[in-house]
């Protein structure tokens, strides 16, 4: 790891001053954000990247507070960590899914110090974008060594000419529940879907994967007080149980009339460049209830569109599987 500065802003403004203003791949990469550090600390110690400034947003108070609105929407500071949320047996009550998906990821350890804004902005864990010997498309290369390569971890929707996945476990789970993420730059503050927030390879740049400028921090995310008390889960497979990112996870939110479905949101991960949300598994779901040939109609829909590289094929079955889970753990009494 090369040395670097540390810098302890006491406001988001100095963190702001601090960062850079041009939104090039090398001009990103001389100033980084230190949150829980799990991911930056990784990627500096493999040179995926080498910053000259780190910026510790942990010195800023008001960061890491969990909160209800004046409008009652649940609002959680981007340093609050997985920890807190895995914890939380209010949270459970109110928004099950989301205490999952914190529990999921990776080990205690890390949950204990890996925070929220940290995890939905993580980079991709891509064998090659990893490497450092690898110059690839991510890494302002001319090629996505995955397509012709080892595609196993790789996306089945939505790639190109990148083939990474989001590797989040709040992400998927976040934006079934239709939460939104305020960012603070320069101009101030703005809001979006917290969908809106990432963008697909073939949208842009494909060395980016939100539309985080390199002077915004990510301050909140808020989730409606309607999403409340919905029936919802998050569903992850991996290779190991414990420590490991996601194969395939889908996260399932139902809005109930009386046995039947009103509405569903699905949102698949570790199987696109995005938390993938499937409107087709949502319209099959819509008026049925929530049994096993529900689930069957679901997965089909889901992957109807699935695209696999030579070694990822098996992404298919596994995510048809767990939408199945899915939607048997939410069929229980």
């Amino acid at each position: 790891m090369k040395a670097f500065e540390l810098l302890l802003p006491k406001t988001l403004d100095q963190a702001i001053e601090a960062l850079p203003t041009e939104d090039t791949y090398a001009a990103r990469g001389r100033a980084q954000i230190l949150a829980g550090g799990q991911d930056l600390i990784g990627s500096m110690k493999d040179y995926l990247t080498s910053p000259e400034l780190v910026v510790n947003l942990k010195s800023i108070p008001g960061l890491d507070q969990i909160r209800m609105s004046p409008e009652g929407d649940l609002e959680i500071g981007a340093l609050v960590t997985l920890a807190r949320l895995e914890d939380d047996a209010d949270l459970m009550k109110r928004f099950p899914a989301l205490v999952e998906a914190a529990g999921s990821a990776a080990s205690p350890q890390i949950r204990a110090v890996g925070t929220v804004g940290g995890n939905l902005c993580q980079r991709p864990r891509c064998l090659y974008f990893r490497s450092e010997h690898a110059h690839c498309l991510k890494k302002g290369g001319t090629e996505c060594f995955s397509y012709t390569g080892n595609s196993k971890y790789n996306a089945i929707f939505g790639g190109g000419p990148s083939y990474i996945v989001h590797p989040s476990d709040l992400a998927p789970v976040l934006v079934a529940y239709d939460a939104e993420v305020d960012l603070v730059g320069p101009s101030g503050k703005r809001s979006m879907k917290l969908a809106d927030f990432y963008v697909l390879p073939g949208d842009g740049d494909p060395t980016k994967e939100t539309v985080l400028a390199p002077n915004e921090v990510v301050v909140t995310v808020r989730v409606p007080k309607r999403m409340a008390g919905r029936p919802a889960t998050y569903v992850k497979v991996r290779e190991r149980d414990a420590f490991d990112f996601a194969l395939s996870a889908v996260a399932l939110v139902l809005e109930m009339q009386g046995d039947e479905i009103a509405s569903a949101s699905v949102v698949l991960g570790g199987v696109a460049p995005i938390p993938w949300r499937s409107p087709e598994a949502e319209e099959v779901l819509v008026g049925r209830r929530p049994d096993a040939e529900a689930a069957k109609a679901a997965g089909d829909a889901a992957v109807e569109w699935a695209e696999p590289l030579s070694m990822n094929e098996y992404k298919i079955p596994m995510t048809k599987g767990a939408i199945a889970v899915a939607l048997e753990r939410l069929a229980k009494p």
